[in-house]
């Protein structure tokens, strides 16, 4: 079970994650509590190990200036999370994650029109798109973890529901935000407790 932690926005909770078995990390770009800048992302990113995912966050912004900051900051994929159509973002070069907010269905029914390397499955937006810290009705994805190997699941994991949550979707990553944190900071005790959780999960199928 791979797992990403986001909102990362220092090099101790980078660090901490990759040695804890961290397989990405995510760095947001779009207007969110956690937002970072192009060289903060940049001064973190330059200790992270190669092997690592360095996800770059954003929500509707242009082709031009995610590569600009892809390039500066040394992201390796881009996650969309707003209303973009991923082809239009291809030129970039880099792998794209784009995210889908499920309310029902038929949500799960335009999976099957976007084409991208990743699906992340997140719970609808609160005040920002993602990291809201809810989760969504997991029953209703049930299928597309069995049918589909690109699936990232996100919205309301933490160390107590991942175990239930993996075992219903079956994905190919989970992604973490405010579910380690402690007072809106990435408490580094849940961090170890999450991904411990999520990869025992997988190894005892």
């Amino acid at each position: 079970m791979k797992v990403k932690i986001c909102g990362i926005k220092t090099v101790e909770a980078a660090s901490h994650a990759v040695e804890n078995g961290a397989d990405a990390l995510g760095f947001v770009f779009a207007e969110s509590k956690r937002r970072i800048t192009v060289l903060q992302a940049q001064q973190v990113i330059a200790d992270v190990p190669e092997h690592v995912w360095k996800v770059g966050v954003f929500v509707n912004e242009v082709a031009a200036e995610i590569k600009r900051i892809a390039e500066t900051a040394g992201l390796t994929h881009i996650q969309l999370h707003g209303d973009e159509i991923p082809e239009d973002y291809r030129a970039i070069g880099l792998p794209l994650i784009k995210a889908v907010s499920v309310k029902s269905p038929e949500d799960l029914k335009k999976i099957d029109t976007i084409i991208a390397d990743y699906i992340l499955l997140d719970s609808p937006p609160a005040e920002y798109r993602g990291g809201n810290g809810s989760s969504f009705e997991w029953n209703l994805a049930k299928a597309i973890g069995k049918s589909k190997t690109n699936i990232i699941l996100a919205g309301g994991l933490d160390p107590q529901n991942i175990s239930k949550a993996i075992a219903k979707i079956n994905p190919l990553m989970v992604d973490v935000s405010s579910g380690v944190e402690t007072n809106g900071e990435k408490d580094l005790g849940k961090i170890i407790d999450f991904i411990n959780n999520a990869k025992k999960e997988r190894e005892e199928d």
